[in-house]
């Protein structure tokens, strides 16, 4: 802990020496832009439009979509996985060393996961590819209790590196997907977004703990993680459904 704390620190120096706020403090036009841009002006008032993005948001059908799909994804990933990987790998025999490895693992295939996403959401439907993650998230939790054992196996793996591709990549569609349906507001729906997808992380971390106390064992939690991210990559697909009166509704707002 006090290394993490030193580092920490040291972090925080080269954000305070290095990094800065806008291209127009080094000199530098934004990236793709075709001429220099000043740097705007400071904004008051950041918590109170915060609060009423939220409200207005809420009105409309994407931003539950969009919420509700974020509750299911954390409940399938760093909800259940963080906190109860270890011990239901411990259920079926696994050294925690081992059981820890292969979660680093899922880390290190989750920032890969991520990128790659990135750079698919600029060119496909982020809707379709939302859907097709939760999908392949789902049959990945479905097949858990069948590749879990005392060892680390070839199929063990190979659930750790699909898992992990698919585990954090769900965030740059749904971050293009607000900021398509919300404009200028996206990134604050996003952020309350973000929110129900730490609630949802939270339930997870205590339902699957509890089930595994009632049941005796993880894979009704698994099962049923599966069958929501099904649910999740349905919803995907329907974001759009509203999303052209969604964004009317909410120009409307603001111009009253």
């Amino acid at each position: 802990m006090v290394t993490l704390a030193f580092v920490a620190l040291a972090v925080t120096a080269l954000v305070l020496l290095l990094l800065r706020d806008h291209p127009a403090d080094v000199g530098l036009k934004p990236y793709g832009a075709g001429e220099f841009v000043p740097k705007p002006v400071a904004a008051s008032g950041a918590a109170r439009r915060c609060v009423k993005v939220l409200f207005d948001a809420a009105r409309t059908g994407p931003f539950w979509l969009l919420a509700g799909m974020f509750i299911i994804c954390g409940a399938s990933t760093n909800g259940i996985m963080w906190s109860n990987w270890a011990p239901a790998a411990h259920d079926h025999g696994m050294h925690a060393t081992a059981a820890a490895s292969m979660l680093s693992l899922i880390g290190v295939f989750s920032a890969l996961g991520a990128i790659f996403s990135g750079w698919l959401t600029d060119r496909f439907d982020p809707r379709r590819l939302l859907s097709a993650y939760f999908a392949i998230r789902a049959l990945t939790l479905l097949m858990l209790p069948m590749v879990f054992s005392s060892a680390v196996t070839p199929a063990l793996i190979v659930f750790v590196v699909v898992y992990g591709l698919v585990d954090v990549a769900t965030v740059p569609p749904v971050i293009a997907l607000s900021s398509r349906v919300y404009g200028k507001d996206g990134a604050i729906v996003f952020g309350w977004a973000n929110s129900a997808h730490q609630l949802g992380a939270g339930a997870s971390a205590f339902l699957g703990a509890t089930a595994r106390d009632v049941f005796g064992a993880y894979d009704v939690v698994w099962t049923t993680l599966s069958a929501i991210c099904l649910v999740a990559a349905l919803m995907a697909l329907v974001v759009y459904e509203n999303a052209m009166s969604a964004h009317e509704d909410v120009v409307s707002a603001y111009d009253a």
